[in-house]
């Protein structure tokens, strides 16, 4: 037994790829919290969400396109998952959130308010994401990381750990990370001048990001090390003496200094 059905009220929505029908649907089988005859919210069709586990939609949610909701994730509110984006594992999208493109959402997450996942973007384990931020590209945000606000995070970025990304507009702009970025641990940014990306530089030929934390010091990502600043030059002087690699970073750590804000 299909553990739901479809009610036989329809309604048409306009999309990208033009107008598209979408039905309601109506639990039959008891799982989870959800009860025989709960009243569910519109997909586009059985595709939409998985008959294993006990993914659900409801409210006003919509999932269509090649959108599918699997495992324990929930999609309620007058949230959207569509194209072929995928949310599953305890993950819940809500409020007016959309997912999209071929964006993922598993794990812990959660997705809210006005926030927008799409493009490539990934966002698991306990990662939420909310008001009206937004993740897309390649972006990554995983662990116990927060990004909300009107924060973007979005190229090849990366947001882990208990880092926060914010931003409000009417007291310091809207955060960006962006590009190759990679923003974890201690990390409070809700402000462009709270992120510095350099590379491709030193030995590793590769980005390094300083950024702003939440004890108000600058914490430097570069290939495996991630520590403070001074921590940084240490490193970089014990690994490089005076080379030319120990000459660019030490060039890129003041201009750090310099660029990042810590009033």
């Amino acid at each position: 037994m299909k553990k739901y059905e479809f009610t036989g009220e329809t309604k048409i929505i306009n999309t990208l790829n033009g107008e598209i029908t979408l039905r309601r649907i109506k639990a039959s089988m008891e799982f989870g919290v959800i009860k025989a005859g709960d009243i569910g919210g519109w997909i586009e069709k059985e595709a939409n969400i998985s008959e294993n586990g006990n993914a659900w939609v409801c409210g006003n949610a919509e999932v269509y396109g090649n959108a599918k909701v699997c495992g324990n994730a929930e999609v309620y509110g007058n949230a959207k998952v569509c194209g072929n984006a995928e949310v599953y594992g305890n993950a819940e999208v809500w409020g007016d959130a959309k997912v999209s493109g071929d964006a993922e959402v598993w794990g812990d997450a959660e997705v809210w308010g006005d926030a927008k996942v799409w493009g490539d973007a990934k966002v698991w384990g306990d990662a939420k994401v909310y008001g009206d931020a937004e993740v897309s590209g390649d972006a990554k945000v995983w662990g116990n990381a927060k990004v909300w606000g009107n924060a973007e995070v979005y190229g090849n970025a990366e947001v882990w750990g208990d880092a926060k990304v914010y931003g409000d507009a009417e007291v310091s702009g809207d955060a960006k990370v962006y590009g190759d970025a990679e923003v974890w641990g201690d990390a409070e940014v809700n402000n462009p001048k709270h992120i510095l990306v350099i590379g491709a530089i030193g030995s590793r030929n590769d980005f390094t990001t300083f950024y702003r934390n939440k004890h108000n010091g600058i914490t430097v990502k570069c290939g495996c090390f991630n520590g403070e600043i001074k921590e940084f030059l240490k490193k970089v002087q014990e690994t490089h003496g005076d080379n030319q690699h120990a000459i660019i970073y030490k060039a890129a750590a003041e201009l750090a200094k310099l660029q990042i804000d810590l009033s």
